[in-house]
């Protein structure tokens, strides 16, 4: 079976972004942040959350992200209870189109992988960062949060220091070609260790 990548990165380092240029190269990706919401649309996730939020959170059926924000962001009790009912589902969904794949290598794109200690359920870890500056900068454009907001969501992540002691490899993305440079060594180096193994 493929090797098992991990992909992550803090708010605005731009994981998206090299996770959409090593799909250009062929490499199958999940994007954990975006499957979560859809699995938290269906049974059995929806009625589990909103029974632990309230059916407010949901609108027609969609849930309604910034309201879960609200209401877990400060109480890490709370968030850690949606965790453990959205983790282990995210988790499963993996696996299934994980065992689709045929690819050499896949990338998993996960916001959280150090911060819930499961890095040792991959191969590699990639980790992708910028400039603290580039980050807010992004995030404000992107999302229309203030900066300060942008500060505070950071301040709730662990730092890079601290994940680039763990990851195997790291990406500085600050410009788009630089990045690309990185990434396109990063791929032979990967398809290098599957030839091998």
């Amino acid at each position: 079976m493929s090797l098992r990548i991990a992909l992550t990165g803090g708010i605005g380092s731009g994981k998206s972004t090299v996770a959409n240029m090593f799909g250009k190269l062929g490499v199958p990706i999940y994007q954990a942040d975006s499957r979560a919401a859809t699995l938290q649309n269906k049974e059995p996730l929806r009625t589990a959350i909103s029974k632990l939020l309230g059916d407010e959170v949901y609108d027609h059926g969609t849930l309604q992200r910034n309201k879960v924000a609200s209401l877990v962001f400060d109480n890490p009790g709370l968030l850690r209870e949606l965790n453990q009912l959205v983790h282990p589902a995210v988790a499963s969904d993996y696996e299934q189109w994980r065992r689709k794949q045929t690819a050499p290598y896949t990338i998993k794109e996960a916001a959280i992988i150090f911060e819930t200690g499961t890095q040792d359920a991959y191969d590699k870890v990639i980790l992708v960062i910028a400039p603290l500056d580039d980050r807010i900068a992004r995030v404000v454009q992107r999302d229309g949060m203030t900066a300060p907001d942008v500060n505070k969501r950071i301040s709730h992540q662990w730092p890079d220091e601290r994940k680039m002691k763990l990851a195997d490899y790291v990406i500085e993305n600050i410009t788009l070609e630089e990045t690309e440079i990185q990434v396109a060594r990063l791929h032979r180096n990967l398809l290098g260790l599957t030839a091998r193994s």
